[in-house]
């Protein structure tokens, strides 16, 4: 068991704008150096980077589509080894789609599962395998969605997908909770961002 928790590295993954923009630059804020993972938006993550370092601590940034699952855990791997570790890692990364169910095509379906579900496994564990191997704790965070508890009609794939990283995140808890690592979601509502 871990007795202090003195965290000096984080990961934000979509992190070019709102809720992991907010999150990258708080981290900062209280003295962590950032990995700053974004997708479609280079010049938000370069902002977002920016106000980072006025804080005085190091920002790393690199692209990260979490829907490549073959591709997204060497992403998150390399930020870890250009910060030489990780103590917090907020998986915010996500998308979604209003279509109704009967109208959603597997595609689609599949497309918002893997993104905001499967990729989210990947990184997750990625980041926890790391946080397990240094024996130093760690804060396991996911944004799922306040849909993770309340359906919305024409989301299928975006509710089943947030509702399935809540239940991940609760498994991931019981499990590492004795190496003293915590595992919690945050379910915002809708925050007006693209």
């Amino acid at each position: 068991m871990v007795d202090t928790f003195e965290p000096t590295r984080a990961i934000v993954t979509g992190a070019d704008s709102g809720i992991g923009k907010a999150t990258a630059v708080a981290l900062a804020a209280a003295g962590m150096d950032v990995g700053i993972a974004w997708y479609g938006d280079e010049e938000g993550a370069r902002v977002t980077a920016q106000e980072v370092r006025s804080h005085g601590v190091k920002a790393e940034l690199a692209e990260l589509d979490t829907s490549r699952l073959d591709e997204c855990g060497d992403v998150v791997d390399d930020l870890i080894g250009r910060l030489g570790g990780v103590d917090v890692f907020v998986n915010n990364a996500g998308t979604g789609a209003s279509t109704l169910f009967t109208d959603t095509t597997l595609d689609d379906w599949r497309h918002v599962v893997a993104t905001d579900l499967d990729g989210a496994f990947v990184c997750l564990q990625r980041a926890a395998r790391i946080m397990v191997a240094a024996g130093n704790g760690g804060r396991l965070i996911a944004v799922t969605s306040v849909h993770e508890h309340q359906p919305r009609v024409g989301s299928a794939a975006y509710d089943a997908a947030k509702h399935g990283l809540g239940g991940l995140m609760k498994t991931i808890a019981l499990e590492l909770g004795d190496r003293g690592i915590t595992a919690n979601c945050v379910a915002p509502g809708e925050i007006a961002t693209r």
